[in-house]
C-alpha cells in the first residue's frame, strides 16, 4: 500500500479544511432555508476539500442529497431548470426588497446590475449533461 503525499503546507491544508467545513455548513443551511443558496457553498466546499481532505471531498460528492448538484456542476457546469427558476426568482424578490428599503439611486442601480448579470449567468448555464456528438 502506497502512502500518497499531499502537496502544500500543513497550515494551508488546515485553512482549506476549515473553509470546507464552514462552506458545507452554509450549504446545508442553504438547502434548509428558503432564499439562501446552498449549492454554491457546496461547490466551494468541494473545492476546499480537494486541496485538504480527499476523504471529505469523496463523502460530499457521493452524498445522496448534497452530492448530485456538485457533481453536475463539476462535470458539465450544469444548473437544473428548477434551481434556475428558484435562483432567478430569489434574485427578483431580493431586488423588490431593495426597492422597498429606499436606498440611494446609485445603490439601487448597482444592485440591479449585479442581479441582472447574475441572472444571465444562471440562465445561460446548461441544464444537464452536455450532448455527445
Amino acid at each position: 500500500m502506497t502512502k500518497t503525499t499531499r502537496k502544500g503546507s500543513p497550515l494551508i491544508r488546515l485553512f482549506f479544511f476549515a473553509c470546507g467545513v464552514v462552506m458545507t455548513g452554509l450549504g446545508v443551511i442553504g438547502y434548509l432555508t428558503p432564499g439562501l443558496p446552498g449549492t454554491i457553498f457546496l461547490i466551494l466546499a468541494a473545492g476546499c476539500f480537494t486541496r485538504s481532505s480527499p476523504k471529505l471531498e469523496n463523502w460530499l460528492l457521493n452524498h445522496p442529497q448534497l452530492g448530485p448538484s456538485v457533481v453536475a456542476w463539476r462535470d458539465n457546469g450544469a444548473i437544473p431548470r428548477k434551481i434556475k427558476y428558484i435562483a432567478i426568482g430569489s434574485m427578483t424578490v431580493s431586488f423588490v426588497i431593495v426597492l422597498l428599503v429606499h436606498l440611494p439611486m446609485v445603490w439601487i442601480i448597482g444592485v440591479a446590475v449585479v442581479l441582472v448579470l447574475s441572472a444571465l449567468f444562471v440562465a445561460t448555464r446548461p441544464e444537464g449533461p452536455k450532448a455527445v456528438r
